[in-house]
């Protein structure tokens, strides 16, 4: 199936073995993509389920369910402060590359602005565009913005983790075990980084501090490491 272009799909779209297409996906694999009525693209609904269909205009043809097996087999939620500036779309596309399963935009105490719907909207069509790139088999989740404490209070991973700088706590990936199939959650921090309260608020609700290195990373690159330790110990 190497090659295929990849379309993620809402389940609602499925008729029997027809997919309907909506006119921005029509554009989308008419024009974008350059497909032609006839020719083969992997369809995924987001959630685990990928078909190879044929592209017929305004819909398309299923031929046969596939597996896609591209996942980290650990999920993974990203409970992230959110930085300044547009830097989060990046997060997010990087983060859905390298296999993130949930993002939750937190509202730290150093947070600046508070995101509008609009931004949200973008995030989500950010991810399902890079887990349609990356040929992934599920678009991530973005939650919308919350408080720190409620991401914390809301966390029902077995491993909490949560990122500080400057203090002399354990590598994150001398905790990450390769036996495990657990899901993870890893808390990442604003510029500045967190307050005094929220490190204790974080302890309160089971988080484990970890150290992403000796240096100082920007908001926007520790999501990014973080994924990438996560990835080196559970990809394959």
């Amino acid at each position: 199936m190497a090659q295929l272009q990849r379309l993620a799909i809402a389940p609602s779209q499925l008729d029997n073995e027809q997919i309907l297409l909506a006119t921005e996906q029509q554009h989308y694999l008419g024009r974008v993509l350059r497909l032609h009525e006839g020719d083969r693209f992997i369809a995924m609904d987001g959630t685990g389920n990928s078909w190879l269909a044929v592209f017929l205009g305004n819909q398309a043809q299923i031929v046969e369910s596939i597996v896609v097996e591209s996942e980290l087999k650990v999920p993974v939620t990203l409970i992230l402060a959110l930085p300044k500036g547009n830097g989060f779309d990046e997060v997010v596309r990087c983060c859905t590359e390298i296999g993130v399963s949930c993002i939750v935009p937190a509202l730290s105490d150093r947070t600046l602005l508070q995101p509008s719907p609009q931004k949200l909207e973008r995030w989500r069509r950010i991810a399902k565009e890079a887990a349609e790139q990356s040929e992934r088999s599920i678009v991530p989740t973005v939650l919308e913005p919350i408080p720190l404490n409620q991401a914390l209070a809301a966390a029902t991973a077995k491993y909490l983790y949560f990122c500080v700088a400057r203090r002399n706590e354990p590598h994150l990936h001398t905790l990450l075990s390769p036996s495990t199939t657990a899901e993870i959650a890893i808390a990442i921090g604003p510029e500045g980084g967190w307050t005094t309260q929220e490190i204790e608020n974080a302890i309160a609700a089971g988080f484990q501090l970890v150290s992403l290195g000796n240096r100082v990373l920007r908001a926007v690159t520790a999501p990014i490491v973080a994924m990438s330790l996560v990835s080196a110990a559970f990809d394959g």
